[in-house]
């Protein structure tokens, strides 16, 4: 089945929800415009809960604020901070936790809001109606707010795979344009049997996913009952599965654990007197808590998750293996390209004109890349260099403050590039601060080289941050600044010591 698949007398989804507007390639952060509160009661922990979305500032993500603890502790969202998984998603920070997250953090990630402060007075979110609706719905009424900083997304640019060997489950993430999910399910029941949901956009995910309610197995009530659990449930928050006759007296035994009317059954399936909103409703909601759990990436992502037999553990751990990515990702994000079949913007010959350097000091070999504010290039080190002689014999190591001067040289070159005779001028270390060296740095690397102005170059005077990077790995970096000095000055100041 796939979520087109809605059964003939189900709500009238999309006439109640009106499409939300293209977030996949929004290019900004956001978050609501104004408060928005609901009421209702925790699934497992029975007590009714008063929750207030609150507007959140550029990059705090999504946090969720016990107000009803001393001091009132902010939780972050984060699949780091997840402590449990049972029958819900619960985190902790700080030994403060907030249980069943997993609805709103699917509403909040399926209508692109970044960054929003979850203000709630009892440790567990109100179930609802068991789905993500009811907090889509205040949140669209909230209204959007774009924010001015830029949006960071999680990029899948190579399958991973995620798999429980005890359980069969497997996530798998694959490249894509934007954000897509298909899940099946099997939990080996002739009552449920395998089923499909897929979602091809998220722009379509108050429509065809958050109406979707959770579930649950009838048998597996009387040991949610004695583990302390669903104490705020009922049959309007669940839909409950009749997967195996239960005789009368069981029955009045399970309602009076629950502290509910006694109900009677004949026959297995659908317990509820309230038809599916799909034919598929379950595997739906298995798809919107993937989206819930993965959600705690953090940020919006850009590509194809399959699940089989999802739950709620490997969700969360799939989901950190994911954010181990993008923090990779932005890592490397600073890390330039290097194609040596590019032409490049300065050759060694060309970069002489710029400095006074020459044979055996002059350390960069080409620049590949330049803006107004950023150098690119490239030293390549051989087993020839003459400090090799010297410097560690039988283990040859490029010398970190030779690194630090071949940074300062492709700064030199970009600072000298701003001035009308480049030729005629010459650069000077002023203060060298922060440097560190990572990697040892041999014959047959290539040395990229890399210059950021930190600040407008004003009075001759260049501040920049430089980074040394061989392949993927940053070697070395230090915060650097020089002053650009006109020769014909200096012979002027010479002159004047000499007749002085």
């Amino acid at each position: 089945m796939t979520c087109d698949q809605r059964s003939g007398n189900g709500p009238p989804i999309s006439d109640r929800w009106l499409p939300i507007a293209n977030h996949q390639n929004i290019m900004n952060q956001r978050t609501i415009k104004q408060t928005a509160t609901l009421k209702g009661v925790g699934l497992h922990t029975g007590k009714e809960v008063t929750l207030i979305f609150h507007p959140g500032e550029v990059n705090t993500g999504i946090r969720f604020q016990r107000v009803d603890l001393k001091d009132q502790p902010v939780i972050r969202g984060e699949a780091g901070n997840v402590v449990s998984t049972l029958r819900g998603t619960t985190i902790r920070q700080n030994g403060i936790h907030v249980s069943t997250i997993e609805h709103v953090m699917a509403a909040l990630f399926g209508l692109g809001i970044d960054n929003v402060r979850v203000e709630l007075d009892g440790p567990e979110i109100p179930i609802m109606d068991g789905s993500a609706i009811p907090f889509v719905k205040v949140l669209k009424d909230a209204g959007f707010e774009q924010q001015e900083k830029a949006r960071e997304y999680l990029e899948i640019t190579e399958p991973l795979r995620y798999y429980d060997e005890n359980t069969g489950a497997e996530l798998i993430a694959l490249p894509a344009d934007g954000f897509q999910v298909t899940t099946l399910i099997d939990f080996d029941s002739k009552v449920l049997g395998k089923q499909y949901a897929s979602l091809d956009a998220i722009e379509k995910f108050a429509d065809e996913i958050a109406p979707s309610r959770t579930f649950v197995f009838l048998h597996e009530l009387e040991y949610l009952v004695e583990h302390d659990l669903i104490k705020g449930g009922d049959l309007s928050n669940a839909i409950v599965i009749v997967d195996r006759l239960m005789d009368q007296q069981e029955l009045d035994t399970l309602a009076k654990k629950l502290d509910k009317p006694s109900i009677h059954i004949d026959k297995e399936g659908i317990l509820n007197t309230n038809e599916l909103h799909f034919n598929n409703e379950p595997a739906r909601h298995k798809l919107l808590d993937v989206i819930g759990d993965l959600a705690l990436v953090g940020k919006p992502i850009k590509g194809k998750i399959m699940a089989t037999k999802p739950g709620h553990t490997v969700n969360v751990e799939f989901a950190k293996m994911l954010k181990k990515v993008y923090n990779e990702q932005r890592r490397l994000k600073g890390v330039p390209k290097y194609d040596p079949n590019a032409k490049p913007i300065y050759t060694a010959v060309e970069i002489a004109k710029f400095l006074p350097h020459r044979y055996p000091f002059l350390l960069v070999d080409k620049i590949i890349d330049m803006g107004e504010d950023y150098v690119v290039g490239v030293k390549n080190i051989t087993f020839n260099e003459q400090f090799f002689q010297g410097h560690f014999p039988g283990n040859p190591i490029f010398p970190g403050v030779l690194q630090l001067e071949a940074l300062a040289q492709a700064g030199g070159i970009l600072a000298l590039s701003q001035v009308g005779d480049p030729g005629n001028w010459d650069t000077y270390f002023v203060k060298i601060d922060g440097a560190k060296f990572k990697q040892k740095v041999v014959p047959g690397d290539t040395l990229i080289l890399k210059m950021v102005l930190t600040a407008p170059i004003r009075r001759g005077l260049v501040r920049m941050h430089g980074t040394a990077f061989v392949g993927n790995k940053l070697v070395s970096e230090g915060e650097m600044i020089a002053q650009i000095v006109r020769r014909k000055e200096e012979k002027e100041k010479e002159a004047v010591v000499v007749n002085g």
